[in-house]
């Protein structure tokens, strides 16, 4: 009875340690596939920090051309670039330094979830393919040429409707506002005109 049971318990341990053994090779494997990714990582971490200074920078573009005397644009416009620049070279580092710290955690959950080891390791191996790397690479290229392309082509047709858009919104601001829209337009047109002046005596 007791080698029986001695038996039982070499095999239980046995199958333990084969699991834990399988699964260290799955997590082996996710970490393989996350550090293959790293650049993808970074980049996303890349485009996260740099989408709220091209809506800085949109934002003071419409401030510098309303507000700002055309001799002190240029200037202004160099010094609002740099604080762009500084916040750019603070905040890049910052989120891609959490995107590395992260993904493990958030990531690799998923990963070993959804694909068996065998898969992980193809994944791994489809990912360091130099062709996929290369089109990688390509990618932005092509959706640049593609976004020039499709912007020329559609914008006879898309030009007109965004344009009845906006007079239909100013419509509707200028309703809202009782007509104070339409009459500060008026006002800042009639301030740029030059005065008449009047006509001769005869």
């Amino acid at each position: 009875m007791m080698f029986r049971q001695t038996a039982w318990a070499a095999v239980a341990v046995t199958l333990a340690l084969c699991s834990l053994s399988a699964h260290a090779d799955k997590k082996d494997q996710v970490q393989k596939v996350l550090s293959v990714q790293q650049p993808a990582l970074e980049d996303m971490a890349r485009g996260v920090a740099e989408q709220p200074a091209r809506q800085l920078a949109g934002g003071a573009r419409n401030v510098l051309m309303q507000v700002v005397p055309e001799d002190k644009r240029e200037a202004t416009a160099k010094q609002v670039d740099a604080e762009i620049k500084k916040y750019l070279d603070s905040a890049i580092p910052s989120v891609r330094s959490s995107a590395v710290k992260l993904a493990p955690s958030t990531i690799g959950p998923i990963l070993e979830d959804r694909f068996t080891e065998d898969e992980l390791k193809q994944l791994v191996t489809m990912l360091e393919s130099p062709i996929l790397k290369r089109y990688q690479a390509a990618l932005p290229e092509m959706s640049n040429a593609l976004l020039e392309k499709v912007v020329e082509d559609a914008r006879p047709a898309v030009n007109p409707k965004l344009q009845a858009a906006e007079g239909s919104i100013r419509k509707i601001l200028d309703t809202a506002s009782g007509g104070k829209l339409s009459a500060s337009e008026k006002g800042a047109s009639g301030a740029a005109a030059p005065a008449a002046k009047p006509a001769p005596k005869k």
